[in-house]
């Protein structure tokens, strides 16, 4: 492994602060607000003492815990059909080679670029003209939608690293197609599959942006319940929540992580 101090890109001056300054400014907000949400005063920040009391009044939150619900329906929804749709387009461009495939690979990877504001405010113009009434069914089109290219990265990457001579292998022994999709590429492609459908959950789950503009009445989800709440005033309650949110999504990410690593 490399040194990090015989890294060129360390020689520049300055470079070793200005890293330390970008990690500090965007990591020790996220400690602060982990502390805080053990703070047993009301004032949220202002510390007293430790105490995990709020976490208990979050969870006999009965609004928050309906919320939390949709979050989850609208996430494992979402994840389920992104992923399929995912696996079919990875499986679909892994094979097919045709003019102007980079360019459909850039589409698919295109909402990960595009302003997220922007891709909210079509999604809900686009549902305005098709006369669809908002609610838990628009939210989950749009998440569907916009997950599909983070499930589909990591199943891609799985692909690729795949070795196709296992499948010649499997030919040249009389396996047909389907024989030699579920006995040999899927058995290897399913870390790929639940890596990409983890990441997709978790992008679901969290999302406010997209789920502010197109969720109507009786849609509130998770983020967008906790942005209410803000407006309000910030608490130590929301900061439990926001620990718990931050807590999940750590876990998804890590397992998302690890579960890519398998027989790499």
């Amino acid at each position: 492994m490399t040194d990090p101090a015989k890294n060129p890109l360390f020689r520049f001056p300055g470079l070793k602060p200005a890293a330390w300054l970008f990690f500090i400014f965007l990591y020790l907000p996220i400690v602060v607000l982990l502390a805080l949400a053990f703070n047993d005063n009301e004032q949220a920040t202002i510390w007293t003492g430790f105490s995990t009391r709020w976490f208990g009044i979050v969870l006999d939150n009965a609004d928050l815990i309906r919320a939390f619900k949709n979050s989850l329906i609208v996430a494992t929804t979402a994840t389920l059909l992104a992923t399929v749709i995912a696996t079919l387009a990875a499986l679909g461009m892994n094979r097919a080679r045709f003019r102007g495939q980079d360019g459909v690979n850039a589409l698919i990877s295109l909402p990960l670029i595009v302003p997220e504001i922007v891709t909210a405010v079509a999604t809900l113009l686009f549902f305005i003209m098709l006369g669809f009434r908002l609610g838990l069914g628009t939210v989950i089109l749009a998440h569907t939608v916009f997950c599909i290219p983070f499930a589909y990265l990591p199943i891609r990457a799985r692909l690729e690293g795949m070795d196709p001579r296992l499948e010649e292998a499997a030919q040249d022994l009389y396996a047909n197609r389907r024989q030699t999709f579920l006995r040999v590429v899927l058995p290897q492609l399913w870390p790929g599959i639940i890596s990409g459908a983890m990441l997709a959950f978790i992008i679901s789950l969290d999302d406010f942006v997209i789920t502010y503009f197109v969720a109507g009445a009786g849609a509130t989800t998770l983020p967008i319940y906790i942005f209410g709440m803000i407006r309000i005033g910030i608490s130590p309650e929301v900061n439990a929540v926001s620990a718990l949110m931050l807590a999940i999504s750590i876990v998804f990410v890590a397992a998302s992580w690890l579960v890519g690593r398998v027989r790499r």
